[in-house]
């Protein structure tokens, strides 16, 4: 009996080393025919072994491009507000901060540190970067990924863009990038982010380009690539990259409810902002004179309209070159110089790249008939164009808040029987708006006590009011009304 067992065990065992035998022949004329699988797990089942034929990575391409990319620290002067440690009650820290810092230390400007990403794009040391990251900066350092600093002063800023131009002067030449193409841009490209998220230097990441042409509301030029490359505070005015090494955007925002979702300024937007901020300063942009609106289905049905494309016009200022073209309220923009308008946020970015003086042929359906009209483009006016929707950027001004004019279809959303006053758009934080109450969806329907119907009457009322005495405002919030008292800045 126990000898049947012993054969048994050997010829069994014999067998396993056969098996293992072959398995190991076969994997190795696998390797020499054809090679393995893209990844094989160790025999310690961790760290992939990545074989041969295996797609490359991005080591050479960041190895060239690191070194352009910069890390920016800047200083500005941020109002002291800490609302939840107010009060004279048990528990509350006010008379604490009172004491240290006196009496009024609320608001009171201190010293507060920022710090965000450029890319120099110039040997003699241009930097571009975002405007918000140095907005307000009373002091802006940049460090190159070598780990040299230096101070830099902006040489201009373009807030209807939020880019911003740097100069360093670092004595020597300075490694640069390239600019590319973002029209070239499709949807599914490979793209590269480098930049200083959470403060963390040159830090990589890769991802899809996910859209092109996403409006986030971010302002009058909306033309957002969508990646999910990975971006996070700290990435903002960073490079994105395509394969080739060229720029193709300026890493701008993210999504804070969606995880992986960022947005950039395309390349190409920057191409015509930044020579006018090198050569001047600033950006000089046209303008039309009209508020424009999207087509809806229904709007489009109601007008007879069989395409719901273009920009719908919703008003017209005044001596305007869109006045003096004959443009009117109820035209539909559908191509500027023989290019289409598809939507109304299209029409602001075709206006604004063309230089003033220009003579362009507009196209417009006007009650369902074609109608060519010729329009000579002026320079905007951003005192007079203040808060004005379409191709009238808005503007905060003294208030540090945007408003605009109430169209029909506006209306209806914000509970109104007709179009009357003016809403707001935006609200800058720490603003004497802000600081008085007012919020973004208000309407304003009085300025110092007077009625006012759209965004000139408001900026006449305002212009009226003293300046000692502030503005009052009556305000229609939801299904309620209230005044509210501001200071004038």
């Amino acid at each position: 009996m126990r000898e049947r067992i012993r054969k048994f065990l050997t010829v069994h065992w014999v067998a396993a080393i056969i098996g293992v035998t072959s398995l190991l022949a076969l994997t190795a004329g696998a390797a020499t025919k054809g090679g393995p699988p893209a990844q094989l797990i160790s025999a310690a089942g961790t760290a992939p072994v990545v074989a041969q034929g295996a797609a490359p990575g991005y080591a050479d391409l960041v190895e060239k491009l690191s070194p352009a990319v910069v890390n920016i620290r800047v200083t500005k002067m941020e109002k002291m507000s800490l609302p939840d440690l107010e009060g004279e009650g048990p528990g509350s820290f006010g008379p604490f901060f009172e004491r240290f810092f006196g009496k009024g230390w609320q608001g009171r400007p201190v010293p507060q540190r920022g710090a965000g990403s450029g890319f120099i794009i110039s040997k003699d040391g241009y930097v571009v970067t975002n405007n918000h990251v140095v907005e307000g900066a009373r002091e802006i350092v940049v460090k190159l990924a070598g780990g040299e600093e230096y101070s830099a002063t902006v040489v201009g800023r373009d807030p209807k863009t939020d880019l911003a131009l740097l100069k360093v002067k670092a004595g020597k030449d300075l490694p640069a990038v390239a600019l590319g193409d973002s029209e070239a841009l499709r949807v599914g490209d490979v793209v590269v982010a480098i930049g200083n998220p959470f403060g963390l230097s040159n830090t990589v990441t890769a991802g899809l380009v996910s859209a092109k042409g996403r409006v986030i509301g971010a302002g009058p030029y909306d033309d957002f690539i969508q990646t999910d490359a990975s971006i996070n505070p700290g990435n903002s005015g960073g490079p994105l990259f395509n394969l080739k090494g060229e720029v193709v955007g300026i890493n701008t925002a993210i999504m804070a409810e969606g995880h992986g979702i960022g947005f950039a300024i395309p390349v190409n937007t920057a191409k015509l902002v930044v020579p006018e901020l090198q050569a001047s300063g600033r950006v000089t942009r046209s303008w039309l004179g009209v508020s424009v609106q999207e087509i809806t289905p229904d709007l489009a049905k109601t007008m007879g309209v069989a395409d719901p494309q273009g920009a719908l016009v919703a008003d017209v200022v005044a001596d305007s070159p869109a006045a003096q073209a004959g443009i009117k309220p109820g035209d539909v923009i559908v191509a500027v110089d023989g290019k289409p308008v598809k939507s109304s946020h299209e029409l602001p970015r075709l206006v604004a790249a063309m230089r003033p003086g220009t003579a362009v042929d507009i196209k417009v359906l006007r009650e369902g008939k074609n109608v060519s009209v010729r329009a000579t483009l002026s320079a905007q006016d951003d005192k007079e164009l203040a808060g004005r929707s379409g191709d009238a950027a808005p503007d905060r001004g003294k208030l540090g808040m945007a408003i605009q004019d109430i169209t029909p279809q506006m209306a209806q959303g914000l509970g109104l029987a007709e179009p009357r006053g003016v809403v707001v758009s935006q609200v800058e934080p720490g603003s004497p708006a802000d600081e008085a109450g007012i919020k973004a969806g208000d309407v304003i329907l009085e300025v110092n006590r007077t009625k006012v119907r759209n965004v000139r009457e408001t900026q006449a009322a305002l212009e009226k009011g003293r300046a000692d005495r502030g503005a009052l405002f009556l305000v229609k919030r939801g299904d309620s009304q209230l005044f509210i008292a501001t200071k004038l800045g």
